[in-house]
C-alpha cells in the first residue's frame, strides 16, 4: 500500500473515533480536494479495506480497521520516541512520525522499540 492510501486510512480510523466519517472531513483533515478523497476511497474499497457507499460515509471493514490500527501505533510510537526519547518538540515529533512511519522496516520499528523500553525504566 502507498503511503498516501495508508495516510487516508489512517485518517478515516482517527475520524471514525468521533462519529461519522465523511468525504468532507476526510478531505479537511488531509488538506485534499473531494475528488481525491474519492479516489483512494475508491482504491482502498478495492482492497477490502472499507466501504464507501455515496451520501451514507465511509467505514472500515474489518481488515481495514486492523490496518489502520497498525499504521495508528506506529504513528503513535513514533511520535512519543522522537519526543522523549530523542527530545524533540511535540510538533516536529507529530511531523516526523507521520514521514517516518511510512518507510522504516520492521527491523528498525522493533529495535526503536527495546531503545525506549530501556530509556523509560522498564528494560
Amino acid at each position: 500500500m502507498t503511503q498516501s492510501l495508508e495516510d487516508y486510512l489512517e485518517a478515516v480510523s482517527f475520524l471514525a473515533d468521533s462519529g461519522a466519517v465523511r468525504v468532507t472531513d476526510i478531505a479537511s483533515r488531509l488538506g485534499v480536494s473531494k475528488p481525491s478523497v474519492l479516489v483512494a476511497l475508491r482504491s482502498l474499497e478495492e482492497r477490502g479495506l472499507l466501504e464507501h457507499e455515496r451520501y451514507r460515509g465511509v467505514v472500515l471493514t474489518e481488515i481495514g480497521a486492523v490496518e489502520a490500527a497498525a499504521i495508528r501505533d506506529r504513528h503513535e510510537f513514533l511520535t512519543a520516541f522522537l519526543r522523549d526519547v530523542v527530545g524533540v518538540s511535540q510538533e516536529i515529533a507529530e511531523k516526523d512520525a507521520c514521514r517516518m512511519e511510512h518507510v522504516l522496516s520492521e527491523e528498525t520499528m522493533s529495535r526503536m522499540r527495546v531503545i525506549a523500553s530501556c530509556s523509560d525504566g522498564k528494560g
